[in-house]
């Protein structure tokens, strides 16, 4: 979870598996947009001696949509170079990394940047950044000592014609149950009442102490809106884009005897992909999860009726039982979720907002869509990790911010807390009217940063602490 693993193909490879996609106006630069995309879901901070790191047969692609069609309009596309510097040492460095392009890190990537157009059905491509370094991983205390100060600032790198990027290992921001949420749906603040029951319990952040591999790109707004134009009514879907991520690998790939690396052939085709989160994870079923990887945004018609009658909708109240009786009845009169259908696959309109709108048009699509003329929140007292649940609309679902408690926001999502923005009559069950309804966690996780790239820097292999074992 978010979308760590979620598909059983995509699990087995995981430098290619999205986990989370986030989209942002800046909010030290509010005329810019930040957009990032996690991979490589639950690096252990002391996972050498082959530390993770981006693939160089991996396309990594963050792309918009500003046309209403949930086609990509604009894409960022991510390619790597990984070397090896000394050919006779099994280490990952040979001694301190002082530097992000230090000779002791045996295994140091570049990368570039291409920003990809489609107008008028052609495409232009432009190059934005080439040998951009990336910073090593946080191995400790010995190998890369002072690891922000020393790599904070070198791996965020300008790029030609404005904005700026930065790729590499970071602390993982998403927070979640994974151990009981994956045990039959559990919550831990409400185990009494489960079905199975047992004691209540504090939620337990299963991220904790996880790593992933971060690339975050921050550009102006109108490089990513139709004409390069500004935005600025916020009731207008011109003012709204639909962003994803997408991983392609090459179809074949051989090992030349002759280079001693591996060789891709035959093309590159789509293995993972990512917009709202949760989408794949909770909202599809097991059998459809591999082909919906493969596929576009602008086909995802074919997995609206999962919207529409979402699974764990339909196992809340028996899993819960007597706490969603509402939900249990509006369940079996099998009318669509058409709050889920607008919130995950069109957009909300205004007429439902009232202020702004996050409606791109009526192509169903699974896209993180993002209202760039609401001004970020700044203010402390006005900041909610519920987003526009809780009363902060720069918040998920309108787009999603590294700190949004998705989680939350969801669980409470599928249980029916929105069902009245399309169904106003609908009366939401006693469990909603506080806040008792949550996995339990907290953001345990490392302190964000307070400018670009914002996510936290990795946690250390030296430093982290191993899980304690638990057996029943």
């Amino acid at each position: 979870m978010s979308s760590h693993r979620e598909a059983p193909e995509i699990s087995k490879d995981p430098n290619a598996d999205n986990t989370d996609v986030y989209a942002f106006v800046s909010p030290d630069a509010p005329d810019t947009v930040t957009l990032i995309a996690n991979f490589i879901p639950f690096e252990i901070p002391y996972g050498g001696p082959n530390f993770s790191e981006f693939s160089d047969d991996v396309l990594y692609v963050i792309n918009v949509s500003n046309a209403g069609d949930a086609h990509a309009d604009v894409s960022y596309e991510f390619r790597f170079t990984t070397k090896i510097r000394n050919a006779k040492t099994f280490l990952y460095n040979t001694g301190p990394i002082t530097s992000i392009d230090s000779p002791n890190w045996n295994r140091p990537q570049t990368y570039c940047v291409t920003r990809v157009v489609r107008s008028k059905g052609k495409y232009t491509s432009t190059v934005l950044g080439t040998d951009l370094l990336v910073p090593p991983c946080n191995v400790g205390e010995r190998s890369t000592p002072d690891y922000q100060e020393t790599f904070g600032a070198a791996s965020v790198h300008a790029l030609k014609g404005g904005g700026k990027v930065f790729a590499g290992q970071r602390s993982d921001p998403f927070f979640v149950d994974l151990g009981s949420v994956f045990d039959l749906a559990g919550l831990r603040p409400l185990n009494p009442a489960h079905l199975v029951p047992l004691p209540v319990m504090q939620g337990m952040n299963g991220l904790q102490g996880m790593n992933v591999h971060t690339i975050a790109i921050q550009v102006p707004k109108t490089d990513l809106t139709v004409g390069n134009k500004k935005p600025t009514d916020p009731l207008a879907s011109s003012s709204v884009i639909g962003v994803w991520s997408a991983t392609y690998r090459a179809r074949g790939r051989i090992f030349d005897e002759r280079t001693r690396r591996f060789h891709s052939l035959g093309g590159r085709a789509q293995v993972s992909r990512l917009g709202n989160p949760l989408f794949n994870e909770v909202i599809n079923p097991m059998s459809v999860k591999d082909r919906w990887n493969t596929l576009t945004p602008s086909q995802d018609s074919e997995f609206a009726g999962y919207v529409n009658q979402p699974e764990l909708s339909g196992l809340l109240p028996a899993l819960y039982p007597g706490a969603f009786p509402n939900l249990d009845a509006f369940n079996k009169s099998k009318k669509p979720r058409t709050d889920l259908h607008a919130i995950l696959l069109t957009g909300i309109p205004g007429s439902v907002l009232g202020t702004f709108t996050t409606y791109t048009g009526p192509v169903e699509a699974d896209m993180l869509r993002l209202n760039l003329t609401i001004p970020p929140t700044t203010d402390p007292q006005k900041i909610n990790d519920l987003g526009v649940l809780g009363g902060d609309p720069a918040g998920f679902p309108n787009g999603r911010r590294v700190f949004d408690d998705v989680t939350t926001i969801e669980i409470r999502a599928l249980a029916g807390l929105t069902l009245p923005l399309t169904y106003p009559n609908y009366k939401k069950d006693d469990i909603l009217g506080g806040d008792a309804l949550r996995d339990g966690t907290t953001n345990t996780n490392a302190a964000l940063l307070p400018a670009f790239p914002y996510v936290a820097p990795p946690a250390s292999g030296y430093l982290t602490t191993p899980p304690v074992p638990a057996v029943s």
